[in-house]
């Protein structure tokens, strides 16, 4: 495997600040944000509620734009990369259309974009078949769990394989033992894709059990406190939570937290 270190970043943030202009006067939601996401990372960003998580991955996507500094994608401005459909965007609820089937769900952005239709169903199968919901194409949202339509919102986003794959807390409203299993399947996910991903959660051991880099930020004006890279192998069963390594990091996470608070 090609160590990372030496990989060209597909994200990178230099300097990056975000001031959203309100009623009220400006409201500073990131501040001198610097970060390097390279090929094949699962990158967890946790803080507290308005700290700036979704807000840096809504700019790495294009949906807001730093006031100062550069952020790149693909070497590309994140306008440029949207065009070039670099990336997939998984929101913190599922999204589903209810008059369309899953499959008709997960092919929307393949026809927009103008594929065929013998190429929207087979990639629509491909998807359907790596989140485990092959059997559920024909289904409407509303015969589906939570976790399922969960499942087929990651697989709408994927359809078009772009390489990076954004979610913005996608487990956040489920039980614990749906997040667990979902957890489980995105790991598994990420191994057989080489996506790369960038995940907001508000979870530590989430973040933990996930990531292979875990940034850490601060309440607003929302900075990184830490970054921390995994030391943890990349397969990973659940039970990995009850080892010292794992409580450990959780430990370091919780520190960064405290320190950001300390910080404000």
């Amino acid at each position: 495997m090609t160590d990372p270190i030496t990989q060209s970043p597909v994200i990178e943030a230099k300097s990056v600040n975000l001031v959203f202009q309100t009623n009220d006067g400006p409201v500073q939601a990131l501040k001198d944000v610097n970060l390097i996401i390279n090929q094949g990372d699962f990158v967890s960003f946790i803080g507290p509620s308005g700290c700036g998580k979704t807000t840096f991955l809504r700019a790495i996507a294009a949906l807001e734009h730093p006031t100062s500094g550069t952020l790149t994608v693909n070497g590309m401005p994140p306008d440029e990369a949207r065009r070039k459909r670099a990336y997939g965007y998984v929101f913190q609820a599922a999204g589903l259309y209810p008059w369309r089937t899953i499959a008709k769900n997960i092919s929307l952005p393949l026809e927009i974009m103008g594929f065929s239709k013998e190429e929207q169903q087979t990639r629509t199968q491909r998807v359907l078949d790596l989140v485990d919901l092959g059997g559920f194409g024909q289904k409407f949202p509303w015969q589906l769990s939570g976790g399922m339509q969960q499942r087929a919102s990651i697989a709408r986003a994927l359809a078009f394989d772009a390489d990076i794959l954004l979610m913005d807390e996608p487990f956040g409203a489920l039980d614990e033992i749906v997040r667990d299993r979902l957890n489980e399947e995105l790991l598994s996910l990420w191994a057989r894709t080489g996506k790369t991903i960038g995940f907001v959660t508000h979870s530590i051991p989430e973040a933990v059990y996930l990531s292979t880099k875990i940034v850490v930020m601060s309440p607003r004006p929302g900075r990184i406190t830490d970054v921390i890279d995994s030391p943890l192998p990349r397969h990973r069963p659940l039970d990995i939570r009850d080892t010292p390594a794992f409580i450990e990091i959780a430990h370091r996470v919780r520190e960064g937290l405290r320190a950001g608070h300390a910080h404000d």
